[in-house]
């Protein structure tokens, strides 16, 4: 691999949509992994939207991300709860659920499990 790599979410590899036409992923592929950039549409819900993709009763994804703009509620297996917003970086392990907060879509630029996330 040389030093620089550039690619562009305008060109995405790969766009996964979710359920109902609620949003979607847009992946880049580096040697490192691939980085995600999800667009959560006002009303999307993963229990909703993506668990009859993942096909699990939470999602077991780890997630290291920047929320460019909306926001999100994440409710970890255990009850730990946050809301997250543009600006904010965040983390969640795996054993949680998420869902759009307010009417305007949720963005997070997600560059750690999305190798497999709402893949068919």
């Amino acid at each position: 691999m040389s030093g620089l790599l550039v690619k562009s979410f305008d060109k995405p590899e790969e766009t996964r949509p979710f359920e109902q036409s609620t949003g979607h992923l847009d992946l880049i592929n580096s040697e490192a992994g691939a980085v995600g950039r999800a667009v959560f549409e006002p009303g999307w819900h993963w229990a909703e939207h993506v668990k009859p993709i993942a096909g699990t009763d939470s999602c077991q994804v780890a997630h290291k991300g920047y929320v460019v703009s909306g926001r999100m509620k994440i409710v970890m297996d255990d009850g730990e709860e946050a809301e997250i917003g543009s600006g904010d970086f965040m983390m969640a392990a795996p054993g949680h659920d998420a869902w759009t907060v307010g009417e305007e879509a949720c963005v997070i630029v997600d560059w750690q499990g999305m190798d497999d996330y709402a893949k068919r």
